[in-house]
């Protein structure tokens, strides 16, 4: 019977997936925009005109052309050349940042929900005090600590995100820990690890991993804002907040200096938004 059990509940997640998948169908729109970024993210640097690092002097700030479809920067580099060397630093570091906060949101969601009680008031407290202060301020003063470098704008943000998946875990661990065969599992001997990694997190998961789509998106922008205001990539790097950064400077004499990255990170979070828009409202009518 517990065998039977495990294998229902480590099976749960991907039975949601396939009913998901034959109920809802996603508009093609929507999946080829994600998929786009995606192919973008992967193929870019190896499909850049140019060396996005490269210096030319004598072509600084040209317009738009045939050579140059988004012209060149101050330093001369295509711009082209540095968005899309710029798409894989930008989505890595969104990918990084949702499943470090993924990680630990649902390793403190599920234990707080599972045990309750002072564990449950500690984590949640925390979550609390993490949720008081205003989400890019704390990015900033963390990433200032840290020292302004990609990396460390990464990890500031990994550290701040886990709260609504935190809470988000824990809601669902609150109703799924009742159910009866949580409780048949209990009843034949199971520790409480193996309850919940197979029995609990498995029913618990799916509201986060819907969440996670759409937190992509936001993660580009909250990395390309802190490389805007100097805590993120460094020059050379070709980061699209970076970019933009390095562009203002130039905007009413040069705007495609700065245009085509902004337009770069609409683009990535518009589509991640949209397609976890529909995930979510998928999931809710499961």
């Amino acid at each position: 019977m517990v065998a039977i059990s495990n294998l229902n509940a480590a099976s749960r997640a991907l039975r949601q997936v396939t009913r998901f998948f034959r109920r809802k169908k996603l508009r093609i729109f929507e999946v080829a925009w994600a998929l786009s970024i995606v192919a973008v993210a992967i193929l870019g640097p190896y499909v850049a005109p140019f060396d996005p690092r490269a210096v030319n002097l004598p072509e600084a700030l040209q317009p738009p052309s045939r050579e140059h479809l988004f012209g060149t920067d101050d330093m001369g580099r295509d711009l082209l050349s540095r968005v899309l060397a710029g798409a894989p630093l930008s989505i890595a570091a969104s990918v990084i940042i949702v499943l470090s906060a993924v990680v630990i949101g649902i390793a403190l969601g599920l234990t707080a929900g599972f045990y309750g009680g002072a564990i449950d008031m500690l984590a949640m407290r925390l979550a609390d005090i993490f949720l008081s202060f205003p989400f890019l301020v704390l990015a900033m003063a963390l990433a200032a600590a840290l020292g302004p470098s990609l990396s460390h704008a990464v990890t500031a943000l990994a550290l701040i995100w886990w709260p609504p998946y935190a809470r988000l875990i824990r809601a669902q661990v609150l109703v799924v820990r009742e159910k009866d065969y949580v409780l048949a599992a209990k009843a034949v001997g199971a520790g409480n690890l193996r309850v919940m990694l197979l029995h609990i997190l498995p029913s618990s998961v799916g509201p986060a991993l819907a969440r996670m789509t759409t937190d992509l998106g936001y993660a580009i922008l909250a990395t390309s804002s802190l490389g805007f205001v100097g805590l993120g990539a460094q020059a050379p790097t070709p980061e699209w907040g970076a970019i933009i950064s390095q562009g203002r400077t130039y905007f009413l004499d040069s705007w495609w200096y700065a245009t085509f990255a902004g337009l770069a990170i609409s683009f990535a979070v518009m589509g991640f938004a949209f397609l976890g828009d529909e995930i979510h409202e998928a999931y809710a009518h499961l």
